[in-house]
């Protein structure tokens, strides 16, 4: 990183001030952030997993002429929770822009640190366009699989917001030596393919979001779950080195020995999850919790990765 982006902006203009009353809200604000994109999506799984994928019929608005459901005596819950989702959409937005508004104000910190601020709100932004792709092409599962995709990829940048907000703004330097650094980048680029692989199996699955219009992967389900748990497993094999090799390290700080076996066991979790639901048939609540923990996995992966270097 250059002397420049470090450098804090020379001016800046008077309302930035103003905002310096709310500086003691950014922790807590962070922290909501990232509890609501993981939270998304756990709702937005839930739309999938009640068959409520199409409860609104078209978007932005949720039905021809009202942006909310219409109440009749032949309304089923699907509209309301499909809404609600939608609804979750924009609080995650205000929280997203509070978190802009925080950080790009906050001109004692790296200009590159103040520029990441902005990718929640764009990426919610992003999401509301994929979501409304999602229903006019009916629940197609390639684009609901881009759709969990780039919420994942939220959930790694507000970690990162959320780790970097108690850090200083100096040149990261290793806290650990160079192989298991190398170590640490080839787990974080196995998590790409243990991602794109559980949606694939998802995809492939019987849980398409809605009854009677759900569009599915032509995968055997079978095979590529197989595929998804050999990617869990070499993921599992590549943090176990990773562990072995932080723990032998005296020199390793004490929140890299903590964060890399805090991962370990939400791999774990999550992998036994994974094996229980796809041996009882993928029976709802196991499919939501795993969604759950495929949040948490990106969280513990991304705080994992940070503690292996220290910025002043």
């Amino acid at each position: 990183m250059s002397s420049a982006e470090l450098a804090p902006v020379p001016t800046s203009p008077a309302w930035y001030a103003k905002v310096d009353r709310f500086r003691r809200w950014t922790r807590p604000v962070l922290v909501a952030n990232l509890v609501g994109q993981i939270g998304i999506i756990v709702t937005g799984g839930a739309v999938r997993l009640t068959g409520s994928g199409l409860g609104c019929s078209t978007w932005p608005l949720c039905e021809p002429g009202s942006f909310t459901p219409e109440f009749h005596s032949a309304m089923s819950i699907h509209p309301l929770i499909e809404f609600g989702n939608r609804t979750l959409t924009g609080v995650v937005g205000i929280i997203a822009l509070a978190v802009l508004v925080l950080l790009w104000t906050d001109t004692t910190r790296s200009t590159s640190f103040r520029r990441a601020s902005s990718l929640p709100l764009i990426g919610v932004a992003l999401q509301a366009l994929i979501g409304g792709v999602t229903v006019l092409l009916h629940l197609h599962p390639a684009v609901v699989g881009v759709h969990f995709l780039v919420s994942a990829a939220l959930v790694a940048v507000s970690a990162y917001l959320l780790y970097r907000s108690g850090e200083g703004d100096g040149q990261p330097t290793a806290a650990v030596d160079r192989r298991t650094t190398l170590v640490g980048r080839v787990l974080a680029v196995l998590a790409v393919p243990l991602l794109v692989l559980g949606v694939l199996a998802t995809g492939s699955g019987p849980h398409g979001g809605d009854d009677e219009v759900a569009y599915r992967f032509s995968l055997d389900p079978a095979l590529i779950s197989k595929a998804h748990a050999a990617s869990v497993w070499l993921f599992l094999v590549v943090l176990v080195v990773l562990t072995v090799m932080v723990l032998r390290q005296a020199t390793a700080p004490a929140r890299a020995r903590k964060a890399v076996l805090v991962l370990v066991g939400v791999t774990l979790l999550q992998g036994l999850i994974g094996y229980v639901q796809y041996f009882t048939g993928l029976p709802e609540i196991l499919v939501a919790a795993h969604m759950l923990g495929a949040g948490l996995l990106i969280t513990s992966l991304t705080w994992t990765l940070l503690t292996l270097r220290v910025r002043a």
